[in-house]
């Protein structure tokens, strides 16, 4: 069974006013449009096409009609009567808050407790939201796709300050005190882990001077002629920018901490559990699992629990988490991380080419960027136009895409 569905972009101040409907082919709000939800969570479901009266409007009411022919036995038994993936069209005009997500066990853990405390679900103090993993990929449409992710190695840290320290020694009014005091937490057996929860921690209490200081430093070296050239020039061009967005925040030094990242097109990240991030510019497609934990660690107004967020961080130094995808077909690429809850498929095709397979394991959503694409299955077949989507259902099994466009079809691993 195919079932168009469609959404309203969310509109959060951090979103572009005019790259979701210049990829889809909309007329824009006037409003930032930040992100597109296509799937069946509960805070931004999916809307069906046409759906008459006393018929499932949503999809999260499509699904619970029938389970089983919606989402299969397969998805069933390993997630639940649930959507396990949320598909999105993101776009940043601006950064997002440093944020990480929590592993399974953690997320059900962290769920139980604050149910037992009795936090309202919506309370803005909650954590977690719901009892599942929220590991997710995004892969860059725009020429540009800028983020942070993950830490870098301890000796890059030391050189990002070493900068620091020189562009400091140069300016006219040397003050290193500020500096010293990041030092001293990093040099310690838990350099990256003392920094952070420094930073985050007394950077928001009522004696916050000695990180208030430090914010300010970074900045005004930042923005100096001997650091905007040079191998860290686009750290510290990050540095001005998340301060235009929210000065005087600690995460604005919490960010040379981690890996600086610009995607070209097709290029993907996986952030998986534990993994800190922040996308600050571009649009791209990202597809996640269907959940709603978020732990903040800077640049935002919302709340920060410093002492969950240290527990679920991975302090390990990473290099930049790219996923390269396979490339099983012409025009055909699939982005699979090692989970089992979501696998992307990215099809261009060209009229004159044969049809191009996707094998499902489960339920699918597909959204088309460009063109006109035909879907066919074991049951049935429809076609698929530059901004529509639909969502499929996994008795349709082999699919053959046919015609020519731009394809995104998100399933379960």
């Amino acid at each position: 069974m195919f079932v168009a569905i469609s959404n309203t972009p969310r509109d959060y101040a951090w979103g572009s006013s005019s790259a979701i409907a210049g990829l889809l082919g909309h007329t824009p709000s006037g409003a930032p449009e930040a992100e597109l939800w296509l799937g069946a969570h509960p805070a931004s479901p999916s809307v069906i096409v046409g759906a008459q009266a006393g018929e499932p409007a949503t999809l999260p009411e499509l699904v619970r009609a029938d389970p089983a022919a919606t989402l299969g036995e397969r998805s069933i038994a390993e997630h639940g009567e649930r959507l396990p993936f949320l598909l999105k069209v993101l776009a940043a005009g601006g950064p997002l808050s440093l944020q990480a997500h929590p592993s399974p066990e953690q997320a059900r853990a962290g769920f139980a407790l604050e149910n037992e405390a009795g936090i309202a679900v919506d309370a803005p103090d909650r954590n977690y939201k719901d009892a599942f993993h929220k590991p997710e990929l995004i892969v860059a449409l725009s020429e540009r796709f800028e983020a942070l992710c993950g830490f870098r190695a301890l000796a890059d840290v030391q050189r990002i300050l070493a900068e620091l320290r020189r562009a400091d020694a140069e300016s006219g009014e040397p003050q290193p005190a500020p500096l010293d005091a990041l030092e001293v937490r990093l040099s310690g057996p838990d350099g990256l882990r003392d920094a952070v929860e420094w930073l985050l921690r007394d950077g928001r209490s009522a004696d916050s001077g000695e990180v208030d200081r430090l914010v300010e430093r970074v900045v005004a070296l930042a923005a100096s002629e001997t650091l905007a050239v040079g191998e860290f020039a686009p750290e510290f061009a990050t540095v001005l920018t998340l301060a235009d967005a929210y000065p005087g925040d600690p995460g604005i030094v919490l960010a040379l901490l981690l890996n600086r990242v610009t995607l070209g097109p097709g290029e993907a990240l996986y952030l998986p559990a534990g993994n800190i991030h922040a996308y600050l510019d571009g649009l791209g497609i990202e597809l996640m699992a269907a959940s709603d934990n978020v732990l903040r660690g800077g640049l935002t107004p919302k709340h920060i629990d410093v002492d969950e967020l240290l527990h679920v961080l991975s302090f390990d130094p990473v290099p930049v988490p790219l996923l390269v995808p396979e490339n099983p077909h012409p025009g055909a690429l699939v982005y699979r991380p090692d989970v089992s809850d979501f696998v992307l498929h990215s099809i261009e095709r060209l009229a004159a080419q044969p049809a191009t397979p996707v094998t499902l394991n489960g339920p699918a959503i597909a959204l088309c960027t460009s063109g006109a694409l035909q879907i066919s299955g074991d049951r049935g077949a429809t076609t698929v136009e530059r901004g529509g989507s639909v969502f499929i259902t996994p008795e349709e099994g082999e699919l053959a895409v046919t015609g020519a466009g731009t394809l995104f079809l998100a399933t379960v691993g």
